[in-house]
């Protein structure tokens, strides 16, 4: 078997369809359209093309699993039940999970490996919350018991991106279907692949049929049409900040709850007084990994003035050794673009790049790769704050460094973007490090670290990088509806009226 041929998940499908009331089916109108390998962009099977009427029969499903299934009033423990099955299943199948995400994503095995363990641990999580959650109760003596009733919202529209596809979709499901909602999910078009193994874990983890429902499709078609459902309560989005904006306006006319985790540029700032080699091995991580085709990429890198001649040397240096190759070797560190579309996206950027800053490493494609969407890990320096590859998300393997004299600077370049996602700080200086972190327009810092994530904790952005929280409570609180009950203990005192 050749490498080309070894690198092919066996048991691949041709075509991949809908999901909707337990029941695997075609478009009505029988549309579909093509997936593509990343490695060599060829076709390599087909998915079913949703539309407003697919759409629609998903919602019917979702609906009535919501008001007539057991699903919304089941006790908190037995949906936790199921929650844990699921994540067991995923557990159990993560290296094919992995090497199917690889396969559909261009992303590096082992990354890919990652992700879909943190699938598992996001259902396992929601499924102790919603055991141990509590809830608020207020009693005034002797007068009234007021306490706080959770009620799941109803269907939840879920609408995911094509990196990280698996845990991202595991992010939205897991407290959704712990709330009690039923679900609509369109994942991207991009990568439809590993989404369509959900059916099967959620059937055999024993979640009844109709509260589970997948939909593949374009987002100007079947997003669009999960967006502007009528029965369709609440969305949960994470994509670019101007779909984020359609999805918005079209949401309005209906009133539904929005949840959406949108673009980023995030900062990361390096004092002086920083671990430079921790600080260089988080940056470059924090920008490479995943391809650079993450969200919360920190993607400007500012660095103090005293140290920043040091600093790029020794940045670029790791970045021009930084392995890219086949996804699926172990050994690769940044493996293909997730699509030719993105791809030639990036390669634009970084042509805007070479007239915008001084060009460390990287630059183009590799050249021993002269196929597939691989791009060369890039590294501009001295980049002005006004330079479009400063300012613009490129989701790529992209950075730029930009020097700053003083505290004071780093703030103004730190927030001089139109997102704010996240940020990370680099210094040892306690008063330093928490005052930025208070000043920095970001929804999430990390100081003297690359993005960890603690489930408990919220996870959202600020400006254009987004609109509400999810993790944790905010996450449940999102999928329910908090409902308060006010019980009068002791004698009523009213204001009698038409008494006279």
């Amino acid at each position: 078997m050749s490498e080309s041929e070894d690198r092919v998940p066996t048991g691949l499908p041709t075509h991949i369809r809908h999901f909707i009331d337990g029941n695997f089916v075609d478009s009505l109108s029988g549309a579909t359209f093509d997936v593509l390998d990343p490695v060599t962009n060829e076709i390599y099977a087909t998915a079913a093309a949703g539309r407003a009427e697919d759409i629609d029969l998903a919602v019917t499903a979702a609906t009535r699993a919501f008001t007539d299934g057991p699903w919304p009033r089941l006790r908190p423990r037995e949906r936790a039940r199921v929650l844990v099955r699921v994540a067991d299943a995923v557990e159990a199948q993560d290296s094919r999970l992995a090497e199917l995400e690889t396969f559909d994503t261009g992303l590096p095995i082992r990354q890919a490996l990652g992700q879909a363990q943190r699938a598992a641990e996001n259902f396992r999580f929601f499924a102790d919350l919603i055991v141990a959650q509590t809830d608020d109760a207020y009693k005034v003596p002797g007068s009234q018991l007021n306490y706080v009733n959770r009620k799941p919202v109803g269907v939840a529209g879920l609408i995911t991106p094509w990196n990280t596809p698996f845990m991202l979709e595991s992010w939205k499901l897991a407290p959704a279907l712990a709330s009690g909602c039923t679900v609509v999910l369109k994942p991207a078009e991009f990568t439809p692949l590993s989404a369509s193994l959900w059916a099967d874990i959620f059937r055999e983890a024993g979640l009844p049929d109709g509260v589970f429902n997948l939909v593949n499709g374009l987002g100007e078609e079947a997003g669009d049409a999960l967006v502007r459902h009528p029965d369709v309560p609440l969305i949960s989005f994470t994509g670019e900040s101007s779909t984020g904006q359609l999805i918005f306006a079209n949401a309005a006319p209906n009133l539904k709850g929005l949840s959406m985790e949108l673009g980023g540029k995030s900062p990361a700032i390096v004092f002086a007084d920083a671990d430079l080699e921790a600080a260089i091995d988080s940056t470059l991580f924090g920008v490479f990994s995943l391809n650079g085709e993450r969200c919360t990429a920190g993607s400007r890198i500012l660095v103090e003035r005293s140290i920043y001649d040091d600093f790029c040397a020794r940045y670029a240096a790791r970045a021009s050794n930084i392995v890219v190759g086949a996804p699926h070797d172990p050994a690769t560190e940044v493996g293909a673009l997730v699509h030719p579309e993105h791809f030639a996206k990036v390669m634009a950027y970084i042509e805007i790049g070479r007239n915008e800053g001084r060009l460390l490493a990287g630059g183009g494609r590799p050249e021993n790769l002269p196929d597939g969407n691989y791009v060369s890990p890039t590294v501009f320096a001295d980049v002005a704050p006004n330079a479009r590859i400063f300012q613009e998300e490129i989701f790529g393997p992209v950075v730029t460094v930009t020097p700053f004299d003083t505290d004071e600077e780093a703030l103004e370049l730190a927030n001089g973007v139109r997102y704010g996602l996240a940020a990370y700080l680099w210094t040892t200086d306690l008063v330093r490090a928490h005052t930025f972190a208070q000043n920095i327009d970001a929804g999430m810092v990390w100081l003297n670290s690359h993005n960890v994530r603690d489930l408990r904790t919220p996870f959202g952005g600020v400006k254009a990088s987004g609109l509400g929280h999810e993790g944790g409570y905010r996450s449940i609180d999102f999928y329910t509806n908090q409902q308060a009950v006010h019980i009068t203990l002791g004698p009523v005192h009213t204001p009698r009226f038409g008494i006279h």
